[in-house]
């Protein structure tokens, strides 16, 4: 499965982690990287990714109000929140905002893997909305 997927964290030492995780599957490209939520919009406005990666704490507007505009402008993108933050409810407010899944930072060998899962998720909701449409 071929991805494009942009980064938007504010710390170009992670992203710099990110791409190395990422681009170490096959098929999976970073097509852009934003160190904050509005360059994060534009990015994903101007090179339509497959999938984006979001940090929690960015300057300007965070990545759950970045993913709500995201997921507003293109609901079939799916956002991931890739954070060092441990909030209580960020998972809830995370879900809310249109975000599939959370990804600590600390568990960053789980991203494949929850990238993965994501796809897989997402593949067995087309599936199942084709089969309601043929009966």
């Amino acid at each position: 499965m071929d991805l494009r997927i942009l980064i938007v964290d504010d710390s170009l030492t992670m992203r710099r982690i990110i791409a190395t995780i990422v681009g170490s599957h096959s098929g999976w490209t970073i097509c852009g990287e934003a160190e904050d939520g509005l360059s994060g919009i534009q990015k994903f406005q101007e090179l339509k990714p497959d999938l984006v990666l979001l940090d929690f704490g960015m300057p300007g507007i965070n990545g759950i109000e970045t993913a709500e505009w995201m997921f507003t402008a293109n609901p079939e993108v799916p956002l991931i929140l890739f954070t060092v933050w441990d909030l209580e409810g960020l998972e809830r407010a995370a879900a809310k905002a249109g975000i599939c899944a959370v990804v600590r930072k600390t568990e960053a060998w789980t991203l494949i893997t929850s990238i993965e899962n994501v796809f897989a998720q997402k593949s067995n909701q087309v599936t199942d909305r084709k089969q309601s449409r043929a009966k």
